[in-house]
Parts: structure tokens; sequence; C-alpha cells
């Protein structure tokens, strides 16, 4: 890293949701990214420290992820996220974003999108919860044991051998090199879930709540969506097939580019980190210059 290049830092802030944690790096206008679902701002470390020379780049955790305390009663709910983004953006003293989300995380930032316009200065979807098509049936599975009580026991198998995070039954599919995925990353992710019994409740309350009412509840306000749009997918995407990154671009009016990385899966933002930094910085001069 460039010896003039402003070093990430860690912080949390008060709000009606909970004690929120963020990371932040970088000056000028704010960019906020939203990750999904078992992840936290970590995702972003690559375009916090890549992009740090043009935006205020923050990171923030969700509810029921990282290291963001909430209270056993707190709603987790996607939309409850994307309420929790506006108290965050307020506690803050910020205006106004350019938002970038990501698997769950786009789906709540469609919702705060469609629910607040007036604070998005550019909108970026990755591959996420769109329409109707979420949880995706990749997905069930894994809803489904810790529906059945076995959320804890594969944490913590997860983190005593991260194989099994990178194994084709768990969460090896969701990277295009699954055996490229740090040691580091993967405890930088998981081990805030199994902190105290209370985070990997929420965790449990967090996917409990997967419910696609959220995101047909806004859809009408969606389709009236002036905010500049990128979407960028993954083709290789198990998840959420390309065909959603059609449906995002055909319903977002303010949708001005759709792009694919061919042979790219879910958390393409950590593996294919420039190019999509590259896509991120003409999104945001092309939006700059046509709100001027």
């Amino acid at each position: 890293m460039d010896a003039n290049t402003p070093s990430p830092t860690r912080h949390r802030v008060e709000t009606a949701s909970g004690r929120i944690s963020y990371t932040e790096q970088g000056t000028g206008p704010v960019a906020l990214f939203v990750h999904g679902v078992l992840l936290n701002g970590h995702l972003w470390r690559h375009q916090l420290a890549g992009l740090s020379d043009i935006r205020r780049s923050i990171a923030v955790d969700l509810l029921a992820h990282g290291d963001t305390d909430i209270a056993p009663d707190q709603d987790v709910s996607v939309t409850a996220n994307a309420n929790m983004l506006e108290e965050f953006l307020d506690a803050l003293n910020i205006d106004r974003v350019d938002l970038v989300g990501n698997d769950s995380g786009g789906g709540i930032a469609q919702i705060f999108a469609a629910s607040y316009p007036e604070r998005v200065r550019s909108l970026t979807l990755t591959d996420c919860d769109t329409h109707d098509n979420w949880p995706p049936e990749a997905f069930k599975p894994f809803l489904a044991m810790a529906a059945a009580g076995g959320l804890r026991g594969t944490l913590d198998a997860m983190l005593a051998d991260k194989a099994v995070y990178r194994s084709p039954q768990v969460l090896g599919p969701a990277y295009e090199h699954p055996e490229e995925v740090r040691d580091e990353s993967i405890e930088a992710y998981l081990r805030p879930l199994v902190m105290s019994e209370q985070r990997t409740r929420d965790l449990q309350r967090f996917l409990a709540a997967f419910d696609n009412n959220h995101t047909l509840a806004i859809e009408s306000r969606l389709k009236t969506l002036k905010s500049p749009t990128l979407i960028v997918w993954g083709t290789d995407d198990v998840y959420f097939d390309v065909k959603w990154s059609h449906w995002l671009a055909d319903n977002i009016p303010g949708t001005r580019r759709r792009v694919e990385f061919k042979g790219a899966r879910i958390f393409f933002p950590e593996e294919r980190w420039e190019d999509f930094n590259k896509e991120l910085r003409a999104h945001w001069r092309s939006a700059h210059a046509q709100a001027k």
C-alpha cells in the first residue's frame, strides 16, 4: 500500500437498532458497502483500499453480523437492516451515498434505495436477492440445517477445519477459486458469529426471516428509481442466475450499465476486485457528470 494511502479504521456508532460496527477508509463523497449473509464488512476490504483516493468508503456490519451489537429482540429482517442503514447515516451526519450491495446485502440495498431514494447518489448491485428469487434454491439446504438446530455446530466445524467452509457442501460454490480463500478471512467472517450464544441466535433469526415478501413489497417504488444504477453479475453464480441481472436492468429505470464477469461467482468483489473497482470508478465518474 502506498505510504500516502489512508489506513482503514474501525468504529462503532449508536443507533436505535443497535451499536453498529463499521470500517472506513479514504476521503471524499461517501460510498456505503453492504455485505450479505454469514459475512461482514471484511468482504469489501479491496474496495476500501483501492478506492480510498476518490471516496470515503464505509463497509457496515449488518444486524446479526460482524461486530455489530443488538438487543435480543431486535428485528433482523432485511427491511429492518435497510431501516438501520438510514439510522446509521443519520448518526454519522451523512446525507447521500454511493450504495453498493452484494448477496442479501443487495436485497437490502434495493429496499433502502426504494424507501429512501433521496439518500442514494448512485446504486450498484452485484449478484443478489431479487424479486421472488430468494432464498435461492442452492441455499435452502443451509437454511434447513439451521432451522433443524445445526447452525452452531456447522459454524464451529467451519472454524475448526477451514476446508469445511471451502467445501462444495458449504460455501465453496460461492467462490470461483475456493481453495484460495485465506484462513484469516474465514476467521474474520465466522468468529464474530460464535462469540456468544446471542450472536449465534441473532444469525439464526436472520436466516429464519428470509422472505421474498420484503423485496416484492418495494417493487413498485423500485420501478420508479432514477438513481444512476450499475449492475455487475458473475455468470457462474449457482445462487443468482444471470437472468436476474436482466430483470433488475429492465425494472430499475436509472440503470446505466449492466456488466457480466465471465466465470465469476457471487463473492467476486473479493476475487475480481480489480475489475470491479474499475467498474465502480467509471460508474461514479459518470453519475457525477450526469448530476452536473
